[in-house]
């Protein structure tokens, strides 16, 4: 019989953390499951800490990466009919996760569930509050707007067979399937129940690599999209202005006034120049850029479902630690 869902996980050098991962999978109350590792040419413990998981591993050569390529790779190893996204330094909150991100596609009209994820407080205090904004407190239906997320998301492979990812773009291969998906009668679902922790603690120029390839894919993807110098300006006052009404609430503003403006500058310089970009071919140069910074993660916890949190043990500190963030 077919497993309940596969889950297919992409990583490079993830060691620190995708342990972590795993464990949090073997928790989980759905224990049908397949669970495939698509490796792009990790030289750390990576794969070695997947194996002792029982995970299958598929390889992929650096130089072929991206985000799209890799997880029509995994997939084709994938025999559920429910697939199951999750980013290597992302971890399950609670043992329900997987239930939460499965059970929207008993609605055959759902081609895409995508679920919460919050950061840890080692986050950069701007990248909590594009989390508060893009993942609410609320599930509910998209019917028209084709957002979603593939760290932690999942998608019906029967739709996959039908159009698979975009293996082009250099980001946003999750947007570009579900603005297919919408267009073909589906729709998008959010989670607020399946929640994750993202440990997404960047360089600030990683923070300006990753928004320049999203605004690169973003006007890929729509041709007729346009983010023009006005726009940068307008909308880096009043993210910056919304970040400093959120940090005073917090007593945080003398500590993060420097942090907000240097994050936020980075999102809207780094899409407004990805919009510019956006014609260029994505040579290797480009994919080392985009897919393979050097950056130090570290991860914490923090509570929001009516069950008890996933037990993860801190290896680092010999102790238990409640998969909440504190």
């Amino acid at each position: 019989m077919k497993p309940v869902c596969s889950i297919i996980v992409r990583a490079y050098n993830e060691e620190k953390h995708i342990g972590k991962l795993f464990a949090g999978i073997r928790q989980q109350t759905l224990t049908d499951i397949q669970v495939i590792l698509v490796d792009s040419g990790s030289t750390d413990r990576t794969a070695e800490i997947a194996r002792q998981y029982g995970v299958e591993i598929v390889h992929i050569d650096p130089k072929e990466f991206t985000f799209g390529r890799s997880l029509n790779k995994g997939i084709s190893h994938a025999v559920a009919d429910i697939l199951v996204f999750a980013s290597a330094h992302v971890y399950p909150v609670y043992p329900d996760w997987l239930e939460h991100i499965v059970s929207p596609f008993k609605d055959s009209k759902v081609a895409v569930c995508y679920g919460k994820q919050r950061g840890t407080e080692n986050s950069k205090f701007s990248e909590q509050q594009v989390f508060y904004h893009w993942f609410p407190e609320t599930s509910h239906v998209q019917e028209e707007n084709p957002f979603c997320n593939n760290a932690n998301a999942a998608i019906r492979r029967s739709l996959w067979l039908e159009h698979p990812y975009d293996e082009n773009i250099p980001a946003l291969e999750d947007l570009a399937w579900a603005n297919w998906a919408m267009k073909k009668g589906y729709s998008v679902y959010y989670s607020a129940e399946a929640e994750i922790i993202h440990i997404h603690h960047e360089s600030w120029k990683g923070v300006y690599n990753r928004y320049r390839r999203e605004g690169m894919a973003f006007k890929q993807i729509y041709p007729e999209a346009h983010f023009s110098i006005g726009d940068l300006y307008r909308l880096l006052r009043a993210n910056i202005l919304a970040d400093l009404k959120a940090a005073r609430a917090q007593q945080m503003v003398a500590r993060q006034l420097l942090p907000i403006l240097r994050f936020r500058w980075m999102q809207f310089w780094g899409t407004y120049q990805g919009y510019r970009q956006s014609r260029h071919a994505l040579n290797w140069q480009m994919k080392r850029t985009f897919y393979y910074p050097n950056a130090e993660l570290n991860g914490v916890n923090q509570p929001n479902h009516r069950i008890t949190p996933i037990q993860y043990q801190d290896e680092e500190h010999g102790k238990m630690q409640e998969g909440e963030r504190k």
